[in-house]
């Protein structure tokens, strides 16, 4: 079997929340590699008689057709329509299939798709007490430039949670898969902290109601030139905990980024700690140890344990991770120490939003799990 399945439970009464990282353990052919892979997936929520919440599938976009046949033919009824973020990474260590996240849950309620303009995107978990929505690579490739698809994707996903009754004021983690990320990530922060400041989010008088975010250097797979996934918490209302400057983490903020450093959500079977795309930075907002690839991965570590310290999370609360490394060596150099830690890791090969950084984590924790 070339498929090494990593899964994380959080239980209440209520619900089941199940993490599944899948990531390629051998080489094979990409079609065998992809059914084995699909076929765990599938076997594991139907044995938890569980349903998707949101998926990824990280892999070259040369491997991304394949994917999503065999991804469909594969699940069969366990595909409710909703398609997974396919995220464009160069080609690692593993090949051209990097590995695939899925988040589900098993409830008495199933999650129902959600609609927007035509196509399904999104999941809505209305539990007694907590609903739950989830939006997945909402993207705007209709537009011409990368600005004004980024405006468009921000109003997108508005108008979809207007339509729920509730706006960002209920998002506790966004993702932004922002294409040739180097060369526009300061504009993509001028769009994105313009629309923050019309809504209320920042701004002189408002409280810094800022997801925890991903901005990193990976294309969706429908052309655009970005993309963006999300989770909104629609009830218990006004439950979001939003953490600007967390652990060894200054605010992003002062220096042009408008995201948290972490957020602490109500989710359908506990609480559930979100720690934003984190890199080797200092509480200046420089960056350190630069062209020491080591030093940014122990750097980096660090401060997303630092942040779980300070969310009473361990080191075996993680439940998901997704490692940006910048090159195949980068890679190298992490799988030589990533297994001193027990988290379950997914690599994935592209550019980081500085020059200088060669590394990057995301981090997903649930006390309890």
């Amino acid at each position: 079997m070339t498929v090494n399945l990593e899964i994380r439970q959080l239980e209440s009464d209520l619900a089941t929340e199940i993490y599944i990282s899948a990531t390629p353990s051998g080489k094979t052919p990409l079609r065998e590699q992809s059914q084995e892979f699909f076929s765990a997936i599938r076997d594991t929520l139907s044995s938890k008689k569980a349903h998707i919440l949101q998926e990824r599938i990280f892999a070259s976009q040369s491997g991304m057709e394949t994917l999503s046949e065999v991804r469909s033919k594969t699940y069969g009824a366990l595909d409710d329509g909703v398609a997974p973020s396919f995220l464009v990474c160069k080609e690692g260590m593993s090949g051209p299939f990097a590995g695939t996240q899925v988040h589900a849950v098993k409830s008495d309620i199933r999650p129902e798709a959600i609609d927007s303009q035509g196509k399904l995107c999104g999941r809505i978990l209305r539990l007694p007490g907590r609903v739950y929505l989830t939006l997945s690579q909402i993207s705007a490739p209709q537009f011409t430039n990368n600005i004004e698809q980024a405006r468009a994707i921000l109003e997108q996903a508005e108008s979809i949670l207007k339509k729920f009754g509730t706006d960002f004021f209920s998002v506790p983690r966004t993702w932004m898969w922002l294409g040739d990320i180097l060369s526009w990530y300061d504009d993509f922060n001028e769009v994105r902290n313009k629309f923050f400041t019309e809504r209320g989010l920042i701004g002189e008088g408002t409280r810094q109601s800022l997801p925890a975010s991903t901005g990193i250097g990976l294309s969706p797979a429908d052309a655009g030139k970005c993309a963006m996934d999300l989770a909104a918490v629609l009830e218990p209302t006004d439950s979001i905990q939003y953490l600007p400057a967390v652990g060894k983490q200054q605010c992003a903020l002062e220096y042009g980024s408008a995201f948290s450093r972490a957020s602490k959500a109500i989710t359908p079977a506990g609480t559930t700690v979100f720690v934003s795309g984190t890199a080797s930075i200092d509480v200046t907002g420089a960056t350190t140890n630069i062209g020491d690839a080591t030093g940014q991965i122990n750097t980096t570590i660090e401060n997303v344990r630092a942040v779980l310290k300070d969310m009473n999370c361990r080191d075996e609360d993680v439940v998901q991770v997704v490692a940006y490394c910048k090159t195949v060596e980068v890679e190298k150099i992490l799988n030589g120490l990533k297994s001193n830690l027990p988290w379950p890791w997914l690599t994935a090969i592209c550019d980081i939003c500085r020059q200088d950084l060669l590394f990057e984590i995301e981090a997903t924790a649930t006390p309890r799990a």
